[in-house]
């Protein structure tokens, strides 16, 4: 599985991005699927998670601001950032894994190219 993350952008604090990221090959149905970013300076950190039943899971830090979501048909998860703040900023990718509780530990089996979010304060 290939993944390329996009969406990413300069935003001003408070306001909204979605990013996309599109699958490669014809078992994506079959992945859980997550978001991780990494800020300059830190380590990576896990965003949100989609179970292959679509069972959600967040960081406390974006839950109620961040959505994530996924459509097979189109082999694509998404990530709705809403109310963005400048802690947000970093470099955002997406990745697939055999479970969401392996999403969730880094435990992962594809990653893919990351997109930068900048949000201006």
């Amino acid at each position: 599985v290939q993944l390329q993350a996009s969406g990413g952008g300069l935003v001003q604090a408070g306001g909204s991005l979605r990013l996309s990221c599109v699958a490669s090959g014809r078992t994506f149905s079959s992945y859980a699927m997550g978001w991780f970013r990494q800020a300059p300076g830190k380590e990576r950190e896990f965003v949100a998670g989609i179970a292959v039943n679509e069972v959600t899971y967040y960081h406390d830090s974006v839950k109620g601001r961040f959505t994530i979501s996924r459509d097979n048909a189109k082999n694509t998860v998404y990530l709705q950032m809403n109310s963005l703040k400048p802690e947000d900023t970093a470099v955002y990718s997406c990745a697939a894994a055999g479970a969401l509780a392996t999403v969730v530990s880094l435990l992962l089996d594809y990653w893919g190219r990351g997109t930068l979010v900048t949000v201006s304060s």
